[in-house]
């Protein structure tokens, strides 16, 4: 709305329909080299190809999410260079708002803060985890989302299969947050709530994994995507769909890059 009195602004303009997924997190330049195998301590070899994508796990999250038709926001800083404005360039490319997406001269691309604000909806990703994580993250995400290593580092207990995703799963619960969910790769989720504090696991589909490399911030985006756009969705059935998601990623090489569109993916997720 402009203000009255504006001599160059008409006396109303249409709103811009608010971000429904905003991401507060990083955005990473990946410099990627294919090689036949890793490298030894000291050791030099060929690689066969080299690629640079965009990643960093707030902004994959972010980039899935907009895939999916979700009207979406990165709230990141990145460096004054080159990186960073090809950075910038690419959310755009994804219809993601840059509004507050800032360079600083002070840091190289790469680098930014999380920050939790428990007046929305928010699913939190704790990646990556710290052993001593502040307590209020705990108690103040609506999701609580990380992997089975992430699990672990937060917990201090081995977590390798949907039991024990489980049981640390309630570990995670009992420092007061509303939903958990672990993921597991090629073996789903585990999922449980205060309101349903008995953990569930949630398969995912078999596939042939090409590339694992951000599939699980492919979950997260698309798990965003569900709660901003299908709320009356059971989170069973937002996971059940995130998790296809996930595995379509897999089946593609690189980052952002395997990251489907809702034109590629069947009608019934939407």
């Amino acid at each position: 709305m402009a203000a009255s009195g504006d001599p160059g602004r008409p006396w109303q303009e249409e709103e811009e329909e608010a971000a429904a997924v905003v991401v507060v997190g990083s955005c990473m330049t990946d410099l990627v080299s294919l090689t036949s195998r890793l490298p030894k301590t000291g050791e030099t070899i060929h690689g066969h190809k080299f690629f640079i994508g965009f990643g960093g796990k707030g902004a994959n999250q972010c980039v899935q999410a907009a895939r999916l038709g979700a009207k979406a926001a990165m709230v990141c800083k990145v460096g004054n260079d080159s990186f960073g404005n090809d950075y910038i360039e690419n959310l755009k490319q994804n219809h993601i708002s840059t509004e507050f997406t800032y360079q600083t001269r002070d840091a190289a691309t790469g680098t930014a803060s999380i920050i939790v604000n428990n007046e929305v909806k928010t699913l939190f990703n704790p990646a990556p985890a710290i052993a001593d994580l502040d307590p209020q993250f705990y108690s103040l995400s609506s999701v609580f989302c990380c992997n089975e290593s992430e699990a672990e580092i937060l917990t201090g207990h081995a977590v390798s299969d949907p039991t024990t995703a489980g049981k640390a799963a309630l570990l995670l619960l009992e420092r007061g947050c509303q939903v958990v969910v672990i993921t597991l790769g090629a073996s789903g989720c585990v999922t449980l709530s205060q309101a349903e504090p008995v953990p569930k696991h949630i398969p995912t589909e078999a596939v042939k994994a090409v590339d694992t490399t951000g599939a699980g911030d492919s979950f997260v985006g698309a798990l965003a995507f569900y709660l901003a756009y299908y709320p009356t969705l059971s989170l069973e059935e937002m996971l059940k769909r995130s998790n296809f998601i996930a595995a379509v990623s897999v089946q593609a090489t690189g980052t952002q890059s395997s990251y489907p569109y809702k034109k590629d993916l069947p009608l019934a997720l939407f």
